[in-house]
């Protein structure tokens, strides 16, 4: 194998699919990326058997030349050490070369690296996906979806379900949903799909899949095709494929969670709300609990203090925009709240409560298509 190619789109493919690979492995070849070089240009795979990210880097678009393949071949070479090499060389163009047993040679301007590679046909094959249902989103809207649900899964696996995102589709809608059981947070979005009686109920995408792929979806308004199976989903942007496996089990029935009637309402301005329980929990900082109190008063006014004994009180007075119903004392985790405050997409936020013992819904005010959910905490 041998092909010269532009360091930039070399470093980025490599550090994309870097993100899939994981150091615990118990499989050596998967430490490692594989590269090929075809006559169309050249591939990266990295995998850890839950994530599988694969970039493709074409021979020329439009505008540019990328890859000048010699000779055609693949080779797996070790990740760690490969990217932080490809990052640090000293000219726009790499040369790659493989000869006999695997030994590849590396060289861009004076400097020349000697790697020793790995089989390549020992390397797990990517899952064939059948792409009989397929629905799209733009970059941006997913990259937003994962934004406003992936921090609300649980990081305990003692109910692994719950460490993932629940996706369904039904009639045009996707809905997401994630809790750890104290919080949940929901988004929905139209998509577009290929039939029309496209759907699907019980999808549970990892978080930490999310999350990797997010740091490589770009910001734009392209469209993204989404592949789901039985036991894996298939995101396929312009050049790269993100393969990530689905947590086995039922996600809870969370929409008989969501209360659907409300004793005290309250609107107020987010960021004012987000900058009070910030100073809140300054003083529980080292706590765990993070408990922050509320109680609205009369004259539309919010009281929000949070007390730690050995340290001190603090009170936050916050002029609500519309206070109704009856009087309430309630107790949180303020971290919860700072976590999803920091997610919605609106200057306004409109909390209904329904009780001091109940959970609470806390809505933009601007949209209906998030929604927060938060478990009291009982303080005695």
């Amino acid at each position: 194998m041998k092909f010269t190619i532009q360091r930039e789109q070399f470093v980025q493919s490599v550090q994309h699919v870097t993100k899939a690979i994981s150091s615990r492995t118990t499989h050596p070849i998967l430490t490692g990326i594989k590269i090929d070089a075809t006559d169309e240009g050249v591939t990266l795979t990295g995998s850890d058997s839950d994530i599988s990210i694969e970039c493709f880097i074409p021979k020329e678009d439009d505008e540019n030349e990328y890859v000048e393949i010699e000779e055609e071949g693949s080779i797996v070479l070790q990740a760690r050490v490969f990217a932080e090499i490809v990052k640090k060389l000293p000219e726009n163009q790499i040369e790659l070369t493989v000869q006999d047993q695997f030994a590849a040679t590396l060289k861009s301007g004076a400097s020349v690296f000697n790697l020793n590679g790995l089989d390549p046909e020992e390397y797990p094959r990517l899952p064939q996906i059948e792409e009989d249902s397929v629905f799209k989103l733009p970059k941006d809207l997913l990259k937003n979806i994962i934004r406003q649900t992936g921090f609300a899964v649980s990081t305990v696996e003692t109910r692994p379900v719950l460490t993932g995102v629940h996706w369904q589709v039904e009639n045009g809608e996707l809905s997401c949903t994630s809790t750890d059981s104290h919080r949940l947070a929901m988004r929905k979005a139209k998509v577009d799909t290929n039939t029309d009686d496209f759907s699907f109920s019980n999808v549970i995408i990892p978080g930490r899949s999310l999350t990797e792929l997010n740091k490589i979806l770009d910001d734009t308004e392209d469209w993204i095709d989404i592949i789901v199976t039985e036991n894996q989903i298939l995101f396929k942007a312009e050049n790269i494929l993100f393969f990530s496996r689905l947590l086995d089990g039922n996600y809870p029935a969370t929409q008989n969670m969501i209360p659907t009637t409300s004793k005290t309402g309250v609107k107020l301005d987010t960021k004012q709300f987000l900058q009070a329980i910030e100073r809140a929990l300054l003083l529980s900082r080292d706590g765990k609990n993070n408990v922050v109190n509320l109680k609205t008063m009369e004259n539309g006014h919010v009281e929000i203090t949070s007390v730690t004994p050995e340290v001190g009180k603090v009170t936050e007075d916050l002029q609500s925009i519309e206070l109704t119903g009856e009087e309430l004392r309630i107790s949180f985790n303020g971290k919860n709240l700072i976590d999803a405050l920091k997610v919605v997409d609106s200057s306004e936020i409109h909390i209904d409560f329904t009780g001091a013992m109940s959970p609470f819904v806390l809505k933009p005010v601007d949209h209906d298509y998030t929604l927060h959910l938060f478990s009291p905490v009982r303080t005695y």
